[in-house]
């Protein structure tokens, strides 16, 4: 039987070179075959916003929406560490909120650490947050929750004040920290640099770790895909043909079929 992922297993596969897998998913079906399938850590990400709600950017998805999502993620899983995202506006205001709101992914969703973006600005978040025994994820480079800050989706080139971040959200207290959006060569000085680990995303292969969002791994979405994703399958295409075919047989008459009444 596989043991839980802890912080201290991460801690443990940096030390030893071993890669580790996160994978971002919102729903029990997909949680569930992730955890399966042997993936060390699920972030139930603020991007459902774009991936299952059809919204542009992560700015509209609520509090409340985020604890649906990694309430029935946990319900799921058996052997992942799961990370509740925090979005936007649910910790940046004040520190009290912060904790009470990163308090609710551990007491009401069955998390068992939580991500916020940011570097040396919200540092004293992470502090106040771990300082309440909560595990944080940090996440610099492209945060996507500041959009409009940054005029885009850009990658982010400024070594100095990445690798200021990176140290600034350790010292404060984070156990691991997303690299999105950064050039290879920056990532690895990163990574070298800290302690804790690098979970990558655009950020190339030197990062401690790497994730991807299950719906874009698998095909399921259609329309712009971002450079750094690789598809390991075409469920888009394969759900459409089967859907379409259930529609021919329906309307033909061929379903349902003897087999299939009672």
């Amino acid at each position: 039987m596989q043991q839980r992922i802890t912080l201290t297993s991460l801690y443990k596969m940096k030390e030893k070179g071993e890669k580790i897998v996160e994978i971002t998913a919102y729903d029990y079906p997909f949680a569930k075959i992730t955890d399966e399938s042997g993936v060390h850590v699920i972030l139930v990400g603020d991007s459902l916003g774009m991936v299952v709600q059809g919204e542009s950017s992560t700015l509209p998805v609520t509090m409340d929406e985020m604890i649906y999502h990694t309430r029935i993620v946990s319900k799921a899983v058996k052997h992942a560490m799961v990370i509740g995202d925090m979005p936007f506006m649910s910790y940046q205001a004040d520190i009290s909120a912060a904790i009470a709101n990163a308090g609710r992914f551990l007491k009401e969703a069955g998390a068992s650490a939580v991500k916020l973006e940011g570097g040396a600005s919200v540092s004293r978040l992470i502090k106040a947050i771990t300082e309440a025994s909560i595990p944080v994820q940090a996440h610099i480079g492209l945060t996507p929750q500041s959009v409009h800050q940054m005029g885009g989706y850009k990658v982010q080139r400024d070594e100095e004040r990445l690798l200021a971040d990176a140290l600034e959200v350790e010292a404060a207290g984070a156990f691991s920290v997303v690299l999105e959006g950064i050039p290879p060569d920056i990532a690895q000085k990163i990574t070298n640099a800290l302690k804790i680990p690098t979970i990558g995303i655009g950020a190339g292969p030197h990062c401690d770790g790497q994730v991807l969002v299950i719906h874009d791994l698998l095909g399921l979405r259609d329309g712009h895909v971002a450079k750094f994703v690789k598809k390991y399958a075409d469920i888009r295409t394969q759900a459409a043909d089967a859907v379409k075919a259930y529609v021919s047989e329906v309307q033909s008459g061929d379903f349902p079929a003897k087999e299939h009444c009672y």
